[in-house]
Parts: C-alpha cells; structure tokens; sequence
C-alpha cells in the first residue's frame, strides 16, 4: 500500500493470466506470463491512476517489489462506470508464483487512496500443486 491513504472500496480490479511457452525458456529457469487487467470505476467521481506497487512471490519465497508510475505507460482517467484494460507481463525464474499489491489513485476532488490489486497466480499449466 502507498503511504497515509485510505483504501476505498469503489474500485473493482479483475486479473487473467496466461503462461507464454513460447517466450519462457524452463532449462534457464526463465518462465514468462501475460496478466491482463480490468480496472471498473464503480464510484460516482472520476479517478486517475498515478501510480502501482507489485510484490511479487516466485516458488522459492523470492520476492521482488515494483513500484512504477502508472501502467503500461499510461496515467488513465476512468471515469463512473468505465472499465480500463491492459495487459503487461512478468518473468520469474520458477513456474509458479503470485503477485497482488495496489495502485494509487486520485479522485476529482484530490482525494488519493489505495486501490488493492488481490494475490493472484502465475503458474505453468498443470503445474499447480
């Protein structure tokens, strides 16, 4: 979470992935995944995403936080009912993780908070155990 904000509950954030064979290369313990995004505006204000913080777990309990300006280049406004969507991608040297975190947004009226991005997998298929 993001210093001194409150969390607000208007914000619904949905995740799928998909492991990418094609890029991943297991011999070298490179293992490559896509997570597309859906960020719902369910409030009655506007908000602009500023930035996102990521903690992300391999297998191994190894954990490496991002932290970054916006996503995937962009600081989007949603508007009330709107949904953003992007998708963007991580490499880990196991087959199997999690990543979760939150973005920290800004309402109209200058408000910032925390969005909370739930955990969520990353695995190979058939590799869950």
């Amino acid at each position: 979470m993001f210093k001194n904000e409150v969390v607000r509950q208007d914000i619904d954030i949905s995740v799928k992935t998909q492991y990418l064979q094609e890029q991943s290369d297991p011999d070298n313990n490179r293992y490559v995944f896509a997570y597309s995004i859906d960020i719902e505006n369910k409030g009655e204000k506007p908000v602009k995403l500023l930035s996102r913080h990521w903690i992300i777990t391999d297998d191994n309990d190894k954990v490496e936080e991002v932290r970054g300006t916006g996503v995937v280049g962009q600081q989007p406004l949603i508007e009330p009912g709107q949904v953003f969507h992007y998708t963007s991608g991580a490499v880990l040297t196991t087959g199997f993780g999690t990543m979760q975190g939150s973005y920290e947004m800004v309402s109209a009226d200058g408000e910032k908070f925390a969005a909370p991005i739930p955990a969520f997998l990353l695995s190979r298929p058939l590799s869950v155990h």
